[in-house]
């Protein structure tokens, strides 16, 4: 694009600096690409018109013809309005009302005029209202013209000052004017051709000023297309460049995973585990980096998966790490892993904020020295003053919950050769979201269950149940099971009804006095925590009632029983995570979902899915249409899914679309020289370096 697109928003007629300074801040508006990129989120029909004798009150925003006939100002001071009535050529009648700039409408509304009004029906006493309609007079020449109104999002900030919809659809009609002779074309001529798209010039004009349905999905499609072809097409280069510029180390010799196997592994691995340490081991021994997303619900075997990736490095004379979320995955991580690595004689560290002073002096020493060879922590492991003798391996546990900076300040302790990178989520990812978000790693998948494993039963129960509920909770801890009880809160919120932690560990205390009871949520400090879920773990209390935060990590085999109280309040990806944490031991589960009666449709659609199946994946994708994808993996924060206009929930087969085709064009052309491609590459250039959303105009 050429550099007309990066002018100040500001030097647009109408705007101003005053304007240009809230735009910055409220829509992150700075210049003319910025705004011509704000795409409406909505469209109001005005090209139909309805009878007065038509309206209904369920209608939306509708368009009226007909004349005013008779206007009057009623009430005193701050209750004072103006009232019209409208008359249609059947001769119904409706009343217009203004409540706010009464003085200025009473002079420019006509009396004996006709006008086309434009708002949303409300009845009262069997009559049809308008409060605050559009209103254009109808001159007698003029002939209607019929069209898709745009609706942009706006924010409280900006309607203070007067920005509401209307005006930024009428600075997008002057930008247009001025923007239409300097909008290039971005995709080759054979994409345009095979895909039947749209231009971008005509495409930006039809996402904001539609001149039918067909054309503006024609503009939509064409602007989807684009901006999920240039997320992949990022992604590709991104993973060719690293395959062929980074060199990782060779780990060929395998002596102790092959004597863990034989002498110490007390279980089979999966055949799914087989398939996955085949794909690490083919990535660890070609000479290149291994950049590796490992997907696999909770309780399917990755933690082994990444002790014998961790083994390989070991037998190559290279050092690991592990690094996970909490202080409490990162304890469970390290307790699994330490018991086979002293079966095996090998040094293995933990690092976390709580490790004492002594101890980390210890750490640092034997990780410079080589001496230790694998570590396990929290995010203490990024400090400068952890130096490794050869990092060789680097495993990151719930990926989404690392910023970027963060991982690649990991990579960096190895100055000579970066590591290799294994990451683990127990998320299960939709293989669209997976694909616009790791598009650049190669996925592995653990899609089966250990041996032995029952499936998890799981139920709705309303709060009416709750006696009945309690009554199985006893029968199960008589049979020397334990059980979670999961509250969404910690204290009560004013306004929500929502059973609070304090108010259900009392309620717990007294429906099962016989019992003991723990207490963990995100409040206490780490020892506290810690020493809760230990007395859990040897069984001395056998009721946990607890928060969120046993959602990843705990490891209970013999917790059996897992109640969500107001699963309502949670989503789905979340339920399932919390449900993952019972059914670790061979005795049969139970997840049981409460809720009160009154449930939204979703809520309702999340609790039917849970209850319907165990499949991770398949409740992910019912959770990103849901949800859509920036809650999903907190990308919106991250800024991962920097998207425009695609929606990942909904345009799946536009994403496997576009990939094809990114992929075609990069074997074709990998760089993008032909002639062909000239629009690509030259859209390209124009970008800048921190661009994460190629398709964006630069």
């Amino acid at each position: 694009m050429s550099n007309f697109f990066h002018t100040k928003i500001e030097f647009l007629k109408g705007v101003g600096p005053q304007r240009a300074e809230l735009l910055q801040k409220e829509l992150n508006i700075y210049t003319y690409g910025d705004l011509i990129q704000h795409y409406p989120f909505r469209y109001l029909d005005r090209t139909q018109f309805y009878k007065i004798a038509e309206l209904d009150e369920s209608m939306p925003y509708v368009q009226v013809q007909g004349r005013v006939k008779g206007k009057e100002v009623l009430g005193e001071g701050r209750k004072q309005r103006l009232a019209a009535t409208l008359v249609d050529e059947d001769g119904s009648e409706m009343d217009l009302v203004w409540f706010k700039g009464v003085k200025w409408m009473q002079k420019s509304l006509k009396n004996h005029t006709d006008y086309i009004v434009f708002g949303k029906p409300t009845a009262f006493n069997g009559k049809f209202s308008m409060a605050h309609p559009e209103l254009e007079e109808l001159a007698e020449e003029k002939q209607t013209t019929a069209f898709l109104q745009p609706v942009y999002h706006t924010t409280e900030k900006l309607k203070a000052h007067r920005i509401e919809s209307k005006v930024i659809a009428r600075m997008m009609e002057l930008l247009l004017k001025v923007a239409v002779p300097n909008i290039q074309e971005t995709l080759s001529p054979e994409l345009i051709d095979h895909y039947r798209l749209m231009s971008k010039r005509d495409a930006l004009i039809n996402i904001h000023f539609p001149q039918s349905v067909e054309k503006y999905n024609a503009a939509k499609f064409r602007l989807k297309f684009e901006e999920l072809f240039y997320i992949q097409l990022r992604l590709l280069r991104q993973k060719t460049v690293r395959r062929a510029d980074l060199a990782g180390q060779v780990f060929k010799q395998v002596p102790t995973v092959t004597e863990f196997y034989k002498n110490h592994m007390t279980f089979d691995l999966t055949n799914a585990q087989k398939r996955v340490i085949k794909e690490i081991h083919k990535d660890l021994t070609a000479g290149k980096q291994m950049n590796r997303l490992l997907q696999g619900d909770v309780g399917s075997g990755k933690t082994i998966v990444a002790f014998i990736t961790m083994l390989i490095a070991a037998d190559n004379g290279a050092q690991s790490v592990l690094m996970a979320p909490t202080e409490i995955l990162a304890d469970q991580h390290y307790t699994g892993l330490k018991e086979f690595a002293d079966r095996l004689g090998i040094n293995i560290g933990k690092l976390t904020g709580s490790t004492k002073t002594k101890d980390r002096k210890v750490l640092h020493e034997q990780l410079r020295s080589g001496e230790m060879k694998m570590i396990v922590g929290t995010h203490a492991l990024l400090e400068d003053v952890v130096q490794f003798h050869n990092l060789g391996l680097c495993i990151v546990d719930e990926q989404h919950r690392f910023g970027v900076e963060q991982r690649s300040k990991l990579w960096r302790k190895n100055p000579c050769i970066i590591p290799h990178v294994l990451v683990m989520t127990a998320t299960p990812i939709p293989r669209t979201l997976a694909m616009t978000l790791y598009g650049d790693l190669d996925v592995s998948v653990i899609d089966e269950m250990p041996a032995g494993r029952k499936e998890i039963v799981t139920v709705h129960r309303f709060d009416s149940h709750r006696l009945r509920v309690f009554q199985f909770v006893r029968d199960q801890i008589k049979l020397g099971r334990q059980v979670y009880i999961v509250y969404p809160l910690i204290e009560e919120s004013e306004g929500m009804d929502y059973k609070d932690l304090m108010d259900g560990y009392e309620s717990i205390r007294r429906a099962f006095p016989e019992y003991q009871v723990s207490m963990v949520h995100g409040k206490l400090k780490a020892q506290d925590k810690d020493y809760e879920m230990q007395r859990f773990v040897r069984n001395e209390t056998q009721l946990m009632v607890a928060t969120t935060v046993i959602e990843v990590g705990v490891n209970v085999p013999n917790a059996s029983v897992m109640i969500i109280e107001s699963a309502e309040r949670f989503g789905l990806s979340q339920l399932h995570q919390l449900r993952g944490r019972v059914g670790r031991g061979a005795e049969q589960s139970y997840c049981i979902l409460m809720t009160g009666y009154k449930l939204s449709k979703d809520s309702k659609t999340r609790l039917e899915t849970m209850v319907r199946t165990n499949n991770g994946f398949e409740i992910a994708d019912i959770d990103l249409k849901l949800r859509g994808p920036g809650d999903l993996m907190g990308t919106q924060q991250s800024g991962v899914l920097d998207l425009l206009i695609a929606d990942l929930a909904k345009d799946a087969p536009i994403l496997q679309e576009a990939r094809a085709a990114a992929q075609r064009i990069l074997q074709e052309d990998e760089q993008l020289e032909q002639p062909q491609n000239q629009n690509i590459l030259r859209h390209i250039k124009s970008l800048s370096v921190n661009t994460i959303n190629w398709s964006r105009i630069s």
